[in-house]
């Protein structure tokens, strides 16, 4: 949680981690405030180049997917791209306004720097919220008619994420205790949950069918109870994987690419109309998030110049748990948030208060090196310093986000080695 100049800001500890590293209170010199960094353009190009081509080789030559399901996905793309150009230009403005109300941080990994003494905008997630909202109404437009079958959930699904855009922005200014922060996502999941219609059970791994005695198990009111835990899950754990610069932006960045490849090859495998449609459903969803978090990481890179503040780490957290849950791949979503599913077992002694919990649970930084080392903190950020050794915040934050693609694409190699023995 960021530090704001009010008396408050220390007065309630919590075990969130979010935005690199603010600092809790300004120091006592003033100063102006300087207009922020240029976006680092030539960090996403390479970024889009590198994601764009396996994209669209699937997309349009590898898998024989229908011309009106590639226009959809094209009208989609185009707004998408529209949106990353717009939040692009909106936030030096936004950051103009936060600054103007003191809503602002002062880095901790940079304490005892220069830099460590500059006033950083924060919540800038709320313009990469409400930019990705505007899109993924506009686009019904284009897609959707009165009486089509997935427009209640859309809509549902929107009104989940905007729920939980409004949350987090008034746990950025408000700064609520953790414990708090846990139940917020519960309240922004109860749209989607009182609009889903889709089935509640859950086929039985091939292993297990002579064991149970069934091959497809309805779950009932289970599984919308599993459908609320798994939305509380991925809210939080991209709220406490964080505290370097541009790490829970990459992590949304590095999940969203390969949820759209995911979808994208099941489209192209499938022959069911029903299961292409769901997958469908995703992508409408994604490739706003990606695009428009893109945007908002080409200033949140190290070094950054804006922090994103638990608007974006709970805006983003529920739009994936939200596509997980409409497009039906919730096992496979948690193999790719299986970095968060580690950060948190580690971080349970803490949140759960069996340990004490300091208010932010980073690395040490050290002014004379640049360099970060790690504390007995409960955290992946903290493990990655113990075991790899002392390393400076781009440096580590790289380091995290190829872990994050390297448990991707674990989750993909699972799936085809799995693929008919399984289920």
């Amino acid at each position: 949680m960021a530090a704001r100049r009010r008396a408050s800001s220390t007065a309630t500890a919590t075990a969130t981690d979010t935005d690199t590293s603010k600092s809790e209170t300004p120091t006592s010199q003033e100063h102006a405030d300087p207009p922020i960094a240029p976006p680092k353009s030539g960090l996403i190009f390479k970024l889009c180049l590198f994601f764009a081509i396996p994209y669209f080789y699937l997309l349009f030559y590898h898998y024989k997917i229908e011309s009106e399901l590639q226009r959809s996905i094209l009208i989609n793309a185009g707004l998408s791209l529209a949106g990353f150009f717009i939040t692009q230009k909106m936030i030096p403005v936004a950051s103009r306004y936060v600054l103007r109300r003191n809503l602002f941080g002062y880095d901790i990994n940079k304490k005892g720097t220069p830099q460590g003494t500059i006033k950083v905008p924060e919540s800038l997630g709320i313009v990469v919220g409400a930019v990705f909202l505007v899109l993924a109404i506009l686009f019904q437009y284009f897609n959707f008619t009165a009486d089509s079958n997935w427009l209640v959930e859309y809509n549902a699904a929107l009104a989940s994420i905007c729920f939980m855009l409004l949350l987090g922005f008034v746990d950025d200014v408000l700064d609520v205790p953790w414990r708090v922060k846990l139940i917020l996502p519960s309240f922004a999941a109860l749209p989607l949950l009182m609009a889903y219609a889709g089935h509640t059970s859950i086929i039985i791994p091939k292993p297990l069918v002579p064991y149970v005695g069934l091959e497809i198990l309805d779950l009932g009111w289970i599984y919308k109870l599993y459908m609320f835990l798994l939305a509380v899950f991925c809210t939080n754990s991209i709220n406490i994987h964080a505290g370097l610069n541009g790490l829970e932006v990459g992590q949304t960045v590095v999940i969203a690419s390969a949820i759209l490849l995911h979808n994208i090859m099941q489209i192209g495998a499938s022959l069911d109309p029903e299961y292409k449609q769901a997958h469908a459903f995703s992508i409408y969803l994604v490739q706003p998030l990606l695009a428009t978090s893109l945007a908002l990481f080409s200033y949140n890179w190290y070094p950054s110049s804006v922090f994103v503040g638990d608007t974006y780490t709970y805006f983003a957290g529920m739009t994936m748990a939200v596509v997980g849950i409409l497009g039906h791949f919730s096992e496979t979503l948690l193999i790719f948030f299986l970095p968060q599913v580690l950060n948190f077992l580690l971080s349970v002694p803490q949140l759960f208060g069996f340990v004490k919990c300091p208010r932010h649970r980073l690395p040490r930084f050290n002014p004379q090196t640049g360099l970060l080392t790690g504390t007995n903190d409960g955290t992946l950020v903290n493990f990655f310093l113990r075991l790899f050794g002392k390393m400076s915040e781009g440096s580590l934050c790289a380091a995290l986000l190829v872990f994050q693609a390297i448990a991707c694409c674990l989750c993909f190699v699972l799936r085809y080695f799995l693929t008919g023995w399984y289920k």
